[in-house]
């Protein structure tokens, strides 16, 4: 009976470590596109916290078209226009296609077409760039084309 007594703080401290992997997955993903979904599926659930833990400390993101256009480049800037985008769209659906990506030992890139769903379909053809492991850059490209195939 001591023994689980002594084991309970340990067992507490690992299903708190277990459970910060499910709040930030693309903090703990092992590949850039399992990064990169994890990121667009946090954006899905509407999880600032989790969408900005994958940044860079210099991180860049282009918004292109939009009521959000624009280019953020500092990350409370980012942490604002995600939270804004958020809270105006509520919890979303994402549809991803055609996910790829290019590395070398320099970094990585991942693309994607994404049809986020909610109130409506806000089509994405998306860029993500990884440098050792962290979101260096987004291209968050609206594409009216992408709500007209396959169903969407």
């Amino acid at each position: 009976m001591k023994t689980a007594t002594r084991l309970t703080p340990t067992l507490a401290a690992a299903a708190l470590a277990l459970s910060a992997l499910w709040i930030a997955p693309s903090a703990y993903a092992d590949t850039p596109v399992e990064a990169a979904r994890a990121h667009i599926e946090a954006i899905a659930a509407g999880n600032v916290d989790a969408i900005t833990a994958s940044y860079g400390p210099d991180a860049v993101l282009e918004w292109v078209g939009g009521p959000l256009d624009g280019r953020y480049a500092a990350a409370d800037t980012i942490k604002t226009t995600w939270t804004k985008f958020t809270k105006a769209n509520g919890p979303l659906k994402a549809e991803i296609t055609h996910l790829q990506e290019a590395a070398n030992p320099k970094g990585a890139t991942v693309t994607a077409d994404v049809v986020f769903q909610g109130k409506t379909a806000i089509p994405v053809r998306y860029v993500l760039t990884y440098r050792s492991g962290k979101l260096v850059d987004e291209i968050w490209q609206i594409d009216p084309k992408l709500a007209s195939k396959g169903g969407y």
